[in-house]
């Protein structure tokens, strides 16, 4: 059941035997000896991709949920804590600033569970790629997943001595005329973000001309660094560079509305133990250094 699961779940023999440590062969074998004794063909095989049929994705809902049933149940009968391999996906600056310091405490609490963290801003499909839980900054739109709300992010507007040198520095949003914004690129609508400021309790967008898109945030401050022009991001991220002076915030008095901060996971009857224990370990991580959760 776990090798079919997984196999769903990853679209492919070949990687849901590497996850599993097992040969190929080894898993093909056992999956037709499964359709062999349930008498049902559970998954349609091509040379680039597999799918389960009807018949097995009823079955692969039934997998989830014994397979949660039995892994609390052993584990409550053993007298163990949650262990197994936890898929986690998020910033890579986030995951460097928030979660690596305290990693230690987490996985000495827990020392059956083992991580792999993904980093990135792209989009991630969980159960394709067998991801157990993303982070993510931003509002999601996708509703097949669970969303757990970690916290609220402040924002800000900055920019480089030299563009605003350049440019003048604005002291409200209608002083933008003449201004420019590295473009970054969302990945769910492929266009670029507008900025966002607050003003006379309203929210108000504004987009300014960009010469260079990005679709990474990594690059989208360094090309502020470099004096391409006005961007918005995390307060977080620009700590060091606003005490180095190497970038300067604009716009103090209309900020930026504050972004949520998410867990994202799939929907499953029961959760496994080893993600849970995550969650609620991140919520507190997070609540502490975002402590305005709606």
């Amino acid at each position: 059941m776990r090798l079919f699961v997984r196999i769903v779940e990853r679209g492919s023999f070949t990687a849901a035997a590497a996850d599993m440590a097992l040969p190929r062969s080894t898993a093909t074998e056992a999956i037709r000896r499964l359709e062999d004794d349930l008498g049902a063909r559970l998954l349609d095989r091509t040379t680039r991709h597999v799918a389960p049929t009807l018949d097995g994705q009823e079955y692969y809902r039934r997998c989830l949920a014994i397979l949660a049933e039995l892994e609390e149940a052993e584990s409550a009968f053993r007298g163990e804590r949650p262990r197994g391999l936890l898929r986690i996906h998020a910033h890579g600056l986030m995951t460097r600033t928030f979660l690596l310091p305290y990693l230690p405490e987490f996985l000495s609490r827990y020392p059956g569970i083992d991580l792999h963290l993904g980093q990135g801003d792209r989009l991630v499909d969980l159960v394709r790629e067998g991801v157990d839980c993303v982070i993510r900054v931003g509002e999601p739109d996708d509703s097949g997943m669970i969303l757990r709300r970690l916290g609220m992010i402040e924002e800000v507007t900055v920019a480089s001595p030299g563009y605003l040198e350049r440019h003048g520095t604005p002291k409200n949003p209608d002083e933008l005329d003449g201004h420019t914004m590295v473009g970054f690129v969302s990945s769910r609508t492929g266009e670029v973000m507008p900025l966002e400021f607050t003003a006379g309790g309203r929210v108000r967008q504004v987009r300014l001309p960009s010469r260079i898109t990005v679709d990474n945030s990594d690059t989208m401050a360094a090309l502020a660094r470099l004096g391409f022009g006005l961007i918005q991001a995390p307060r977080y991220r620009f700590v060091e560079d606003l005490k180095a002076g190497t970038l300067v915030e604009v716009l103090c008095e209309h900020p930026p509305t504050p972004t949520p901060l998410s867990a994202l996971y799939p929907q499953k009857q029961h959760m496994a133990p080893r993600l849970r224990v995550f969650l609620d370990w991140a919520s507190d991580l997070f609540r502490t250094a975002f402590p305005t959760v709606p």
